[in-house]
This record gives C-alpha cells, structure tokens and sequence, in this order.
C-alpha cells in the first residue's frame, strides 16, 4: 500500500513527501481509513510504530475536508504524557501540515502561560500535556468548547504518572459529540476502563513493535558532553562497520558534526530540515549507495530512511522518548542482519537508559574503550568575567537592620 491509496489532499502529500515517508506502517494501514471515515479508534501498538501520523494525516485531513480558515478555534486536542513527546507531536503536525497553513500549538509546562493563551486562540491543533491544560482551564484562560477531535496518546503511560484526575477534568469540559483516537502500549484494567468511558463503538487496530529487539545488540558508553566527538572518533575506529546512521539533537549540531568528521577523513554526509528535496535526496542516496558509509542525521530529518545495509546506530546524543529510541534503532538489524544501538550517556541521562530499558524489557550493557578516560575533566577555559562585586548576604544585611532597629527602641 502506498500512502496515495488514502486520497489525501495535495497539501497533504506535499508534507508527506517532504517528511521522507515512502510506505505507511501496519498501525496507519490500519488506522487511517477509520479516522477519515469519523469512527473512534482504540489502537494498541508498541513504540516505534508510527501512530503519531496514524492519528496526524487524517485528522489533518478531516480539518481540510472542513474548508474552516487555516487560523481559528482549536478543533484538534491531542494529550501527552511528556513535554519531550507533546513536543514531537507539535513538530510532526506542522511538518506533515506545512503547505495546509493549519496552526498547531503546544502548551506543556516548564515555559511561560502568555504565548500559549494567545497562540491557544488562533491554532486548530492543541498538542498538551494534562498538567499545564488544566492549570489553564482553571485559569479560565482558555475555552474546549469546539474540539471535535480528542486523541490521548501513550494512554497507558498518562495513566502511570497519575493524570488520570486531569483527563477527568478535561473530559468533562470538552463536547459530548466528538471523535475519540486512544492509543496505548499495553491495555490493564484502568485503561479498559477509560476506553470503555470514553470510545463509543469504536474500531480496534493492533499491531506489535516493529523492532526486532533480538537482531539489534544495545550498548551504551559513559559520555560527558565534552568527551562525546572524541568518544566517536574511538568508537568509529574500534568498530568494524558498513554504514553508520549517527543521531544529533539539533540539525545545527548534525550539520557540524558530518562537517567534523569529513575533515577527520571519514566520507560522511549529513541530514537536516533545512535542506532542500534535491540535497536530502542526494544525501540519501550516496548513503543508499556506499558513497558515504557515516550519515549524521536528526530524528525528523531521518524520517523515511530505508537502508538495509545499516549496520551500526550511534546516538551522540540520547533521545527525548523511548518511541524516539525505537525508532532510531529500527533503522538497523534489518533484512534478517544483526545490528548494533550505541548510546553515548551523560550522567544526567542515567533514567532515560532505565526507561528505555523497562519499557523494551532489554538490558543495554555499560562499555568502555582500552585507552579512552571516560571520566576526564573538561580543560575549557571559563572566559566569564568575574563579578566586580561580591554578592549581597541578604540574611545577614536583615538580621542587621533588625539589630540596629532594636538598639534604637531601647535607646
């Protein structure tokens, strides 16, 4: 099946296209067509297996379909667990709906309420996590009143971390008519529950984790920011590898990173949003090809690279979410060969390798290389300059003007 199977506007194509996808996944085979056609959907599937356009694309689609203007009310809710994940949903809405002009906004935690309220007002697509909605809610900074579309992501895991009174409050203020989408890894008792609340005669779709975790080895190195390129280089140099696929946070630190490594000797070549569909495509395709066997690349731009001959996946640096981990890994260990998941780790990374570690039910090994010190102090010059004053003790200044006002009352 190919994505045109499901008629989706040009607009829509155009940011398919754009986003690398070439095929869809069993979860949006599956899922899709009920979306379009209106129905609630329960779909069960594991991280790493597409849902978020499962659920984008069509209700995209079905705003389109709707001929409101591109700016207005929010009609779309979706509910995250994790600002990391609210994030990338946000960021999968507007890259699959660029050429729509469709608004989306994320309102998570951790940042100012102003801009959220106002970019609230003028978007069709609130991507939030429960916290921060219902705090706005209680604000009455923000009206539910004409969501037509409510989609609780990582079900399962919203409930884990105790939002199941915040999706009370928000079930309670959005329409009684309207679409419902859950999505969930696993299906306990609490999540039957919501679903068997919320969902009405809705269409099931299942589907299991499309990493084969037994083709795919996982290792992780203890790795200090300021060790990290120097790390590489090591690993690089110690590993017997065909094709490398390296994964960046940001598309500035991808671009650097090939650039650093080209210069070093090794034919690299890198992926960022920036980037034109002729230069991702040559890029693709020298990497396809053999031309470059290292490919630095980040999580968006890596979207629909399709190369069996991956032999090896470094994380330089660590992901945001297990799904985003998942994904990263299923790029190797294909077409029945093994593969290798390398993680470079700062010790502010030590519960992301737990989650990830729980949630795949694997055990990711601690390494080392012979002559590498994994624990060497950063030699960078702090070039700040010092503050010409010392600072204010404000408790001993108060307890000295209540001194002084003492001696006075008893002068």
């Amino acid at each position: 099946m190919a994505f045109s199977s499901f008629s989706f506007d040009n607009r829509l194509n155009a940011g398919i296209k754009s986003c690398g996808y070439e095929t869809p996944t069993p979860i949006q085979t599956q899922a899709i067509p009920h979306v379009l056609k209106g129905y609630d959907v329960m779909g069960l599937a594991q991280t790493g297996t597409g849902k978020t356009a499962a659920f984008a694309l069509p209700t995209l689609q079905r705003l389109l379909d709707e001929r409101l203007p591109a700016k207005g009310a929010p009609k779309i809710l979706v509910l995250a667990p994790t600002r990391e994940l609210a994030l990338q949903i946000h960021e999968s809405f507007i890259a699959l709906g660029k050429q729509t002009g469709i608004r989306s906004a994320a309102v998570i935690g951790g940042v100012g309420m102003s801009p959220q309220v106002k970019a609230f007002a003028h978007s069709r697509i609130i991507v939030a996590c429960p916290g921060r909605l219902v705090r706005l809610m209680k604000m009455n900074a923000i009206s539910l009143n004409q969501i037509n579309t409510l989609v609780l992501d990582e079900a399962d895991r919203m409930l884990d971390m105790g939002f199941m009174p915040d999706i009370k409050r928000i079930l309670a203020k959005l329409p009684v008519k309207r679409q419902n989408l859950l999505f969930s890894a696993t299906m306990p008792a609490d999540i039957r529950k919501l679903a068997e609340k919320i969902l009405n005669q809705p269409k099931t779709v299942q589907v299991a984790n499309t990493v084969s975790v037994k083709s795919v080895g996982h290792i992780q190195y203890k790795a200090p920011n300021h060790l990290k390129l120097s790390l590489l280089g090591k690993v690089l140099a110690a590993t017997d590898h065909k094709s490398v696929l390296i994964f960046t946070r940001t598309k500035h630190k991808a671009k650097n990173l090939a650039r650093k490594l080209s210069n070093g000797g090794e034919n690299c070549t890198f992926l960022q949003g920036n980037m034109s569909q002729g230069q991702r495509q040559r890029a693709l395709d020298g990497f396809r090809n053999g031309q470059f066997n290292i490919m630095v690349a980040t999580d968006i731009a890596a979207r629909g690279i399709d190369c069996d001959r991956i032999s090896h996946v470094i994380n330089f640096d660590m992901p945001d979410t297990v799904e985003n981990y998942t994904h990263r890994i299923g790029r190797t260990g294909r077409a029945g060969r093994s593969g290798t998941a390398v993680s470079f780790v700062t010790p502010e990374e030590r519960s992301q390798i737990k989650d990830i570690e729980r949630v795949m039910r694997i055990k990711i090994e601690q390494d080392t290389i012979d002559g590498f010190d994994h624990n060497a102090v950063s030699t960078k010059i702090d070039t700040r300059k010092p503050s010409r004053r010392p600072p204010k003790n404000r408790f001993s200044n108060s307890r000295k003007r209540s001194s002084n006002r003492g001696r006075r009352s008893a002068a």
